[in-house]
């Protein structure tokens, strides 16, 4: 791509992206994230998402990536603006050195490093209004998932959606997570699995033009082998003529906990693809993995994982860790864990991220105590130590913790160090540490699981917090009784660019399908006459802390 050989992430960005502004990333032009359930896009995982216009993708489908919002957010990088949306960027490189005494790199850099020096020189005086093919796709056709990892909720986990449709929701949650636990969120899911989704619909009409320069396409959920669309990709993929689909990558998004016959459904799919990717997600170690990502048994999802280095025809093998407050207690176990399928399989099965979780901001590792943060960070930091010290290589010579992964743990073990907060907006640590105690007293509660059991070391933090009281009003927009019932009573939340998720009203669910709850700021497109104005209220991503929902303001 576009560093040169021998060049490190900070030449590049000096030598690419600093000339063209102090804000400028390619993920905005040749990127995205979309939700086709309900039509959600945002430019990666970290910024909010905002609403695709309906009106637009009827003449216009690229629009499910050429938004309006995204071409404002264009035109402030190329003048050097940062968007407060990209926060979780900003906020690593005001860091101002990692744990090697470097600058630290933030993601927009390996965002960024991706794309060849000439399609960033366009993108850098293209026109910010002009329509742009994506390099790189990220898609979920649904939310469909056999797992409610704790720090999802019902817009990406259709098992959550059953336990709050069962539970009702979670009581007395106070910070920036009180929006996403109290129902079914409706407005990810407005279309029956039988009904035309105008979406799914502009993907298509797309995907002709899109698939002849589109280099990575990759389908998340919900969890993908669940969901029939990704295999009309596979057949795509096997019956094609068109000459793209052997430089394209092919990429999935999994669990492994599906049933057997679905993953050897895949992994026979992967033999007419050139280039196919798979990632999956951990980040804690046996019983304490169990717990986080509830639904996956261990031993099952291992073997998987080893079925697929073995079996699949498959280019790489991606590990996405969601560092949040629980997993640091085996942290150094699961990294253990990867080196040994490295030494085995080769060092990029698995490659890994350390993605750091902000949202819900009371499961982020800030919320545990210094004494804690301060032992998981020596920990962290020992074994990065040991790893370098080492040199370890696979059977081609190559590291096995690739400097860019070393730079990750890096990352980390600094965060931990140095900031305080996981972002502007958090509330104070007694009403995290408040959340952060009677969220996992309602989650064992529903889910039959014990913390204290699972998490000897973090006990004695668990049980000195003292719960807080709330007012009776707080407690009823918190569990609405009717929750996911037709026509009943919902909580309407807004997260702002800020990263701050609020419940604004108590709504009936009468709204229209397709239909928004929110409109854009009419000051910031007062000069545009014809915008058909819609807006999103979306949920955060799951797998890398993008947090998602926004009024586009």
């Amino acid at each position: 791509m576009g560093r040169k050989q021998g060049e490190s992430h900070r030449e590049y960005k000096k030598r690419m992206i600093d000339p063209v502004s102090e804000s400028f990333c390619g993920a905005k032009w040749y990127n995205a994230t979309i939700w086709l359930g309900h039509g959600g896009t945002t430019s990666c995982h970290h910024p909010p998402a905002h609403q695709i216009d309906l009106e637009e993708i009827k003449t216009n489908p690229s629009a499910i990536h050429n938004s309006r919002h995204k071409k404002k957010m264009r035109q402030m990088m190329q003048e050097g603006t940062r968007p407060k949306e990209c926060e979780y960027c900003w906020k690593i490189e005001d860091m101002g050195k990692d744990a090697d005494g470097n600058e630290p790199v933030s993601d927009r850099v390996y965002k960024t490093v991706i794309y060849e020096d000439e399609d960033l020189h366009r993108a850098a005086t293209l026109d910010p209004q002009f329509d742009v093919n994506l390099k790189t796709l990220e898609i979920a056709f649904n939310r469909t998932c056999q797992l409610a990892c704790s720090y999802c909720n019902p817009a990406f986990s259709s098992t959550w959606v059953k336990d709050i449709r069962v539970n009702g929701g979670y009581q007395g949650i106070k910070s920036d997570a009180r929006g996403h636990f109290i129902d079914d969120a409706p407005y990810a899911e407005p279309f029956d699995q039988d009904q035309f989704n105008p979406y799914v619909d502009a993907f298509w009409r797309w995907w002709p033009e899109l698939s002849t320069e589109l280099e990575e396409i990759r389908v998340t959920g919900g969890e993908p082998l669940m969901t029939p669309d990704i295999y009309q990709l596979f057949d795509w993929f096997e019956t094609t003529d068109e000459p793209n689909k052997d430089n394209m990558r092919f990429a999935i998004n999994s669990n492994l906990m599906a049933k057997d016959s679905l993953l050897d459904k895949m992994i026979a799919g992967t033999q007419n693809i050139n280039r196919f990717h798979l990632y999956t997600s951990c980040e804690a170690y046996g019983p304490q993995a169990e717990y986080i990502r509830d639904g996956l048994n261990w031993d099952k999802w291992t073997t998987a994982f080893e079925k697929v280095c073995s079996e699949a025809n498959i280019e790489g093998l991606h590990m996405m860790m969601t560092i949040n407050a629980l997993c640091l207690d085996t942290i150094v176990d699961f990294f253990d864990w990867m080196l040994e399928m490295k030494r085995k399989y080769g060092h990029n099965r698995p490659g890994f991220t350390c993605n750091i979780l902000r949202f819900p901001s009371f499961q982020s590792p800030l919320t545990l105590p210094d004494n804690l943060r301060a032992k998981y960070h020596d920990e962290v930091y020992t074994w990065l130590q040991k790893v370098r010290r080492k040199q370890e290589k696979d059977s081609t010579g190559q590291l096995l913790v690739q400097p860019w992964e070393q730079d990750q743990v890096s990352r980390l073990i600094e965060y931990l160090d140095v900031v305080k907060t996981p972002h502007r907006n958090t509330a104070d640590r007694e009403l995290l540490e408040h959340d952060f105690k009677l969220f996992y007293e309602q989650y064992d509660a529903r889910r039959g699981l014990n913390f204290r059991e699972t998490f000897p070391r973090l006990v004695e933090f668990y049980d000195s917090i003292k719960l807080q009281e709330f007012d009776t009003n707080e407690q009823d927009i918190q569990a609405p009784k009717t929750a996911g019932v037709t026509g009943g009573l919902y909580a309407k939340r807004v997260v702002t660019e800020d990263g701050e998720v609020k419940v604004v009203e108590m709504k009936m669910r009468n709204r229209k399908t397709g239909e928004s709850d929110d409109d854009y700021d009419d000051e910031k497109y007062a000069d545009d006459e014809k915008i058909n104005k819609a807006g999103s209220s979306i949920g955060w991503d799951t797998e890398t802390d993008g947090l998602g929902g926004a009024v586009d303001d």
